[in-house]
């Protein structure tokens, strides 16, 4: 039997604000544990939330990046559970009446189709505390420095077909939320989660089976092999005549597997009501006007103008678009240097592995982009060719002298002079007279035989296209 995989993402995403969403605590990344809970945090008697307006702005900015519909009035509620992490015995919430509505956002499959993938709904809530259980001999430690921390959980429509979509998705959107800088979402931090719903159904049925969900993923990496592990389960339990039980499930990245965690809860169980000490939040359209009037270019508007300004091709502007501090150095490279295609070239070829290699974000980059601009100028103005540039752009890395002192201090000048290009080459047709004969017979390739020799000679110096005009005249 043939199944078709059903998939819904519900992506918690940690704002980007200076104190936690109902408290003044700070929420820095790193921090001992329990030095930023205050007496809110810690559920003392008689404390009351007071809502942090940024990270409502925040909110609706996500909202409109997705054309969401933005609610005039929406409401928290208390959904109650009982963990050793949350000190009040619930977390505020919002559940029948989120801030942001329904919206969508585009994706690109790998053969070039594209998909729009709906959004139910981003709300907003605190998240819980952090409970410990390594370093403690048999008990657990609690860290409520998270505790209070706002978060937006953004929950997709399941219209998700693959592990592989799953993944191009949550990209897209880590790469929204980066560009409108409303979370830094590093996964590895846990800035950004990711719950996985999966189920599985016939080929051609259009009733959902029953899912499972995978919980607090975090990374793209793990997305995919979490879930495809979780497809193959439950094919081999249906097909062995079992049934799949509703339940979480977490994703073990040692054993590639997933396991049992609690069976899955629903609203219900959680006895949701409206949070008694907050008010409703009543949204003008002046308050969401001027949010929008904050709203940067997005990916997908910034790809295609990149295409358009530049020439580039679809490939090169979707890489250097991903990100948004990229885009940022790219567009600089490309207007101080003149050269937009070499400086895709530089920027997403040399410049991405040197990121990679060395594990940097790009404003971390020992190379800026006037640098980088100044080489690729003296590539254009045959200063240096482009081999040689790869010697300079290594120099760069560990010398933050001027381009062209560095150019200068390791005598990498072009040789352009027609008079000492034109020695090189009687010298190499003097010492090749076997390959210069091969190719007075009509054996066309062994002219890059020679212009290599040439290069060799001059150490890398002399101008190939110079090197290659000139052999071809003498040899006539």
């Amino acid at each position: 039997m043939e199944w078709e995989t059903v998939i819904g993402l519900e992506v918690h995403v940690q704002l980007s604000t200076e104190s936690k969403l109902f408290s003044s605590a700070p929420t820095q990344f790193g921090a001992e544990p329990n030095t930023q809970a205050n007496i809110y945090d810690l559920a003392l008697p008689g404390v009351l939330p007071v809502l942090n307006r940024d990270a409502l702005k925040h909110a609706v900015k996500f909202g409109l990046a997705i054309n969401a519909s933005i609610s005039n009035t929406s409401i928290f509620d208390r959904k109650n559970y009982f963990y050793p992490d949350l000190p009040k015995g619930y977390q505020i919430s919002q559940l029948d009446f989120p801030t942001v509505g329904k919206g969508s956002l585009t994706i690109t499959l790998e053969d070039g189709e594209e998909k729009i993938i709906g959004v139910t709904r981003a709300h907003m809530e605190e998240d819980a505390g952090k409970s410990l259980h390594e370093d403690f001999h048999g008990m657990s430690g609690i860290d409520l420095n998270r505790a209070g921390t706002p978060l937006l959980e953004i929950v997709s429509e399941p219209d998700l077909r693959s592990a592989r979509e799953a993944v191009t998705y949550l990209k897209k959107l880590h790469s929204i939320i980066r560009y409108l800088d409303i979370s830094d979402a590093i996964m590895a931090q846990g800035s950004m989660r990711c719950d996985a719903n999966v189920s599985i159904r016939p080929m051609g049925e259009t009733e959902l089976g029953t899912r499972t969900e995978i919980k607090n993923i975090n990374s793209f990496r793990f997305v995919e092999k979490a879930i495809n592990y979780e497809v193959q389960r439950q094919q081999d339990i249906i097909q062995d005549g079992g049934r799949i039980v509703q339940e979480t499930r977490l994703y073990d990245a040692h054993r590639d597997e997933t396991r049992t965690m609690r069976s899955k809860e629903v609203a219900n169980d959680y006895r949701y009501f409206p949070e008694p000490d907050l008010l409703p939040i009543v949204i003008d359209q002046a308050f969401v006007n001027s949010i929008r009037a904050t709203l940067p270019e997005l990916p997908d508007a910034k790809k295609t103008r990149f295409a358009k300004e530049f020439g580039l091709n679809d490939y090169d502007a979707s890489v250097l678009t991903n990100n948004r501090d990229m885009a940022d150095y790219f567009e600089c490279v490309a207007k101080s240097s003149g050269d937009a295609k070499l400086a895709a070239n530089w920027v997403a070829g040399e410049l991405q592995a040197l990121l990679k290699k060395n594990n940097w974000e790009i404003k971390e980059s020992p190379i800026q982009a006037d640098r980088l601009a100044t080489l690729i100028a003296r590539i254009k103005d045959n200063t240096i060719s482009g081999k040689i540039a790869k010697t300079v752009f290594e120099a760069m890395i560990k010398d933050s002298s001027n381009v062209d002192d560095i150019i200068e201090a390791k005598g990498l000048k072009q040789i352009t002079d027609i008079g000492e290009i034109a020695k090189l080459v009687n010298e190499i047709i003097a010492n090749n007279p076997e390959q210069v004969e091969q190719f007075r017979e009509g054996k066309e390739q062994v002219l890059s035989y020679l212009v290599g020799q040439a290069m060799k000679l001059s150490r890398g110096k002399a101008n190939p296209a110079q090197v290659n005009q000139i052999l071809r005249e003498k040899l006539k």
